[in-house]
Parts: structure tokens; sequence; C-alpha cells
């Protein structure tokens, strides 16, 4: 009996250190499992990952949103760097805004469609030399008859020239040099459209003036006006920070307006030049 007892005490006693040795081993594995799995694993509350997940799916809404607007920006430049690609058509148009237009343009347009070859038609562009000349010829043209058609509406009302070639003239002959900065500017290049805004005045004073003899009331204090109002535009450019935006334009339109305002005073000699030439 004795021995029996001792034999069962013996064996539940290596029993025991057996099973709380698996126990220790199972623990160990729970742990190392939970460690695994924890940073991955981690219980997340439901609103959180519902509100990780709108976020995700707000952003890339946004960003396809944006990448749409971009796609149909690009697309409507190519469509219209390809209208402006096409040859001259006198075909008559559908609309009647069109049409119109179509009408009034249509005594310019003729004669420069018979006389101009078009560049942008494959057959016409080994012409390209007489297309340059003939462009000149009625830039020539049309800028005579302006002067001339200002000239007799100036002696009809009863102004002075000055102030027409300030005004009227001034304006009609820099419509060709806003049409071409409109087009630069579009394209992204807006160096070349201030460029083209500023060396085109400095080109005409230079190669217009140079034979000419030009007597003017106020003549000297109008050329210090001009480069006043070229330091002007230059320290407005650098204050905008070399971008073209709204406040640019509109110290653009105020400056002009400054200057025809200073100008015609000094041809009406309501201000007078102390230096006269």
């Amino acid at each position: 009996m004795h021995l029996f007892l001792d034999g069962e005490i013996k064996t539940e006693q290596t029993k025991e250190p057996e099973t709380a040795s698996a126990k220790e081993t199972e623990k160990k594995e729970q742990s190392e499992d939970r460690k695994e799995d924890g940073p991955a694993g981690e219980d997340v509350p439901e609103g959180s990952k519902d509100s990780g997940s709108d976020e995700d799916d707000s952003s890339e809404d946004s960003d396809d949103s944006s990448e749409d607007e971009d796609d149909e920006e690009e697309e409507e430049e190519e469509e219209e760097e390809a209208k402006e690609d096409e040859p001259l058509s006198l075909e008559w148009p559908d609309t009647l805004r069109k049409q119109a237009t179509y009408l009034f343009l249509l005594p310019i347009v003729f004669p420069l469609w018979l006389t101009v070859p078009d560049v942008r038609n494959q057959k016409s562009r080994k012409f390209f030399a007489i297309t340059f000349l003939g462009s000149i010829v009625w830039i020539g043209a049309f800028s005579y008859l302006m002067v001339w058609w200002a000239h007799q509406v100036v002696e009809t009302i009863g102004i002075s020239e000055e102030i027409m070639g300030l005004t009227i003239l001034a304006a009609g002959t820099s419509i060709p040099d806003l049409i071409t900065s409109v087009i630069v500017a579009r394209k992204g290049l807006g160096d070349m459209a201030v460029s083209s805004s500023v060396g085109s005045n400095i080109f005409d004073i230079t190669m217009g003036f140079a034979p000419v003899a030009v007597s003017s009331n106020g003549l000297f204090c109008a050329i210090v006006l001009l480069f006043l109002m070229l330091l002007f535009v230059i320290i407005s450019i650098a204050t905008c920070k070399w971008k073209m935006n709204k406040v640019l334009g509109s110290t653009m339109f105020l400056l002009y307006f400054i200057f025809l305002v200073l100008s015609v005073m000094l041809e009406d000699r309501i201000i007078t030049c102390p230096v006269s030439i």
C-alpha cells in the first residue's frame, strides 16, 4: 500500500511540472502571435476605419477630378491649336453670330485671301516669302488708310490731331500687338507677350521717327513721361512677383489712363512743359 501510494504520488508529482511547462509554452506562443499580429491586427474602432476609408475615397475623387480638369484643358488647347493651324476657309458659317462676323470682315479678308498665300496650306508653304512681303505691303496700305480716315474725322469733328493720335490711332495701332500678345500668353509664354508689347513701341519710335521732323507741345516732357511710365511698369511687374494677374492688368490700365490724361493736358497747354524743343 505504501509503495503503491508512493508510486501514485510520484507519478502525480511528475505530471504537474509537465502540465505547467505545457501551459508556459502555450502562453509564450500566444504572446508571440499577438506581437506578430499587433501592428496589423490591432483592434481599430469601426468609426475610425470608416473615416479613414472615406478620406481615402475623397482624396482619390479629388485627384481624379483634378486629372479630368487637366485633361479637358489640354484637349481644349489642342483643339484651339488645331483650329489655328487650319487654312482660311470662305465657307458660309452656320450660326447667325458667325454669319454677321463673316459679312463684317469679308471686305478685309477677301482681298487678303486673293493676294496673300496661306502658308497653313501644304501646297502654299513654298510661297512663304511672298506671304511675308505681301503682309508688309498690306500693313502699310491699311496704316495709310487709317491715318487718312483719322485726319478726315479730326477735320470734321474739330479736335486736334495730337489728341486723335494719342487716343484713337494709338489704340488702333496697338490692336495687332494686343492680338499677338494674347495668342502668345495663352500658350504660356508670358515673357514673350510682355516683351512684345514693350519692344514694339521701341521699334516704332526708333524706326519711324528717324527721318521725320516732329514738333509737338511738350514733346520733351512726354518723352520723360514715357520713360517714367516704363519704370513704373517694371516696378509693378516686380511687385506682382513677375506674374501676370488681375492686379497687374489693373495697374497697367491705371498707368495708361494717367499717361493719356497728362499727355492731353500737355498738348492743350493746360500744363506747360518747362523745356521746349
